[in-house]
This record gives structure tokens, C-alpha cells and sequence, in this order.
């Protein structure tokens, strides 16, 4: 079925193997070890606790369609000096960011399911907030890994052909794309930097794991982005649980950020989801740990991919700040297809 926020996607031309083997190797990384890329920290969820999630798990009832509000599409460029900022939560981890006069987008996905299959798997119970042709001239895409919730082949290829886009993301991941057909690809390590015009992007660590089939697992890298700025610094998660990469991030990074786009969902049973995704009050500490002046939630509203109800993770929000004591204001919750305009900073560090 085709929903009316679809654009025309051009076909791919490969399809997807679940056995498939990642073809390269990456010994000069210093988290490359027996063969795959690892985290920080020590942990895995291994087949075992696969097996035991899914013979155990109690997913809550979430609604097989929700229409959405509609707002205004967002301008094609931000008018005046590079200081105003403007972001619009598209939907799940896709939100669009208009940084003074670029563009960029995170994990862009306009899928009908976040699957190899096109039969099976999550389907979106909602559309995307924008419209894919309605989406501006992009610049950057910032690709955090390659889970099928956050690199949509599709989309990239329709972004690819139609602007040509640089995509930056983590090692290993360039496979994948340009198999796709999409080569205006950089690939980075964890702290490494690409230099734009007026701009940084750090490509940095997260807890998590990739894979897109039975033969990849964690063939690839995945992490986090740091967009850094003579107007203040911007902080995209990806996907991650709670780790000491947070603090790893502070200590680069002392100032803090204007804006940093944190995860929230995904993240019932806690007993199994803990090593990979945050739940809401990791995602108030990590806004603490960053001292990040606002933040952002992602990943959650648009696929059921783990057992908690589809409103839980805004109420569990709602109560984790209240806890820590801070300001609702400070972490937006925005509905998909809604923009909010950052004012301008005091003064940068």
C-alpha cells in the first residue's frame, strides 16, 4: 500500500541478504577487535537473551493507524545570520535541521515497514510529519547506523538522485550505500571530524550494536554526531544506551550544546534493552551530563519495536524530569511535522 507521503522511490538495484557477510576489515580502528567493532563498555546481548525476550515478552497494544496534525512545510533555506536555528521532528529519529544556511537531516527514513522484508516486520502506524518531496535541499545527512529504522536505502537513494547529498556516518557503512547506488559517502571513526565550509561534524561514540542480516553483525560502525559551529554546538545521538560515553562527550566538549537530540523509546523490558537504547530518565541525564541548554526527543511515536505502550515514553518523560527537578521547557517533545526555532546564543564557547 502506498500512503500519500510517499514520493516516487526510484527501485534499488540490489536486494538485501540476511546471510550476507560484511566484506572488509578495519584493523586500524582502535575498536575494531577479533573481527567486529565493539563499544566502550563490555556488555552483549547474545542469542540467549534473544531467545528469552522473545519467548517472554508482554508488547503493549499500540494503534494500528494515528493521523497526524498538519503543519506548514518547513522553508527551503533559513533566512538571516547562521545563529538561528530551526529543527522539525519528522518522525521516529528523523528530524530536519536548518542551521543558519545548511540543511542537514539525521537517520532519514520515509519506509512503510523498518524491514528487509516488505510483508514483515514494524510498520509505521503513522505518516512522516513532512512530505519527501516536500523536503528541502539537503546538505548534509547525518547516518548514525545501519538498523533498518535508521538507514532507509530507499530514502537515501531518492535523496541521492535527486541532490546528491554527502552522507556521513560511521566505518563499514559505505558498503551498504553504495551497493545502493549512493557514493557521495565519508565514512568515519569515532572522533574523527569532517571539515565543511563554516562547520565541524564529529562523528562520536554510542552503545549500541549493527547489522542488517544473520552474517553483519556489528560490521559496522554506529555513534553519534557532534556539529560544531561558530554559533554553538549540536549533539544528535543516534541510537545508544546509557554509557560512559556521555562523559566522554562532555569532557571534549566542556561548554555544552545549544541543542541535543536524545532517544527515548524502545526501551521495555529494561532487563534487555538497557545495553542498547536509553529510556527517559537516561535520556534527562544525558541532557544533564552534555549540559545541552534544550533538548529534543527522538525514537519513539512511529514503530513498535519493543514492548512499551506507544504513550509511555512521553509520560515516563514527563515524570523523569519532574524528578530531576528540571524545566519541561527544556525538553521538547514536538509532534511529527512540528518546527521550533532556537534563539539565538548570548554568546559561544
Amino acid at each position: 500500500m502506498r500512503h500519500t507521503y510517499d514520493a516516487e522511490l526510484p527501485p534499488l538495484p540490489v536486494r538485501e541478504r540476511l546471510l550476507r557477510a560484511h566484506p572488509q576489515a578495519h584493523p586500524a580502528s582502535a575498536h575494531w577487535r577479533d573481527g567486529k567493532f565493539v563499544n566502550l563498555e563490555s556488555g552483549v546481548r547474545d542469542g540467549k537473551a534473544v531467545l528469552r525476550w522473545l519467548r517472554t515478552r508482554q508488547p503493549q497494544a499500540w494503534p494500528h493507524w494515528v493521523e497526524g496534525e498538519a503543519f506548514a512545510p518547513p522553508p527551503q533555506r533559513l533566512s538571516g545570520p547562521q545563529a538561528g536555528w530551526r529543527v522539525t521532528f519528522i518522525n521516529h529519529a528523523t528530524v530536519l535541521l536548518q542551521l543558519g544556511a545548511y540543511n542537514l537531516i539525521t537517520d532519514p527514513v520515509w519506509a512503510e515497514r523498518v524491514s528487509p522484508f516488505s510483508f514483515a516486520g514494524p510498520r509505521r502506524v503513522r505518516a512522516p510529519g513532512v512530505r519527501l518531496e516536500q523536503l528541502p535541499h539537503i546538505d548534509w545527512v547525518l547516518l548514525s547506523h545501519n538498523h533498518y529504522d535508521h538507514m532507509d536505502l530507499a530514502t537515501l537513494r531518492y535523496l541521492q538522485q535527486r541532490e546528491r547529498p554527502l552522507v556521513l556516518t560511521g566505518l563499514g557503512n559505505g558498503y551498504y550505500l553504495r551497493r545502493a547506488g549512493i557514493d557521495h559517502v565519508q565514512e568515519l571513526d569515532w572522533w574523527q571530524t569532517h571539515h565543511g565550509q563554516d562547520m565541524f561534524c564529529h562523528f562520536v561514540p554510542a552503545r549500541h550494536f549493527s547489522g542488517r542480516g544473520l552474517g553483519d553483525r556489528d560490521q559496522a560502525l554506529w555513534g553519534g554526531f557532534v556539529i560544531e559551529t561558530a554559533q554553538g554546538r549540536l549533539y544528535f545521538a543516534g541510537d545508544t544506551g546509557w554509557g560512559e560515553h556521555f562523559a566522554h562527550i562532555a569532557q571534549r566538549w566542556p561548554q555544552g550544546f545549544r541543542l541535543a537530540l536524545l532517544p527515548i523509546g524502545a526501551y521495555e523490558p529494561r532487563w534487555f534493552m538497557r545495553l542498547a537504547h536509553m529510556n527517559p530518565e537516561d535520556a534527562v541525564r544525558a541532557q544533564a551530563e552534555l549540559k545541552a541548554e534544550q533538548a529534543l526527543a527522538i525514537h519513539f511515536n512511529t514503530f513498535q519495536l519493543t514492548d512499551e505502550a506507544i504513550d509511555q515514553p512521553v509520560k515516563d518523560l514527563q515524570r523523569a524530569l519532574e524528578a530531576a527537578g528540571c524545566s519541561k521547557a527544556d525538553f521538547w517533545v514536538l509532534k511529527e511535522g512540528e518546527s521550533r526555532a532556537l534563539a539565538a546564543p548570548v554568546s559561544c564557547g
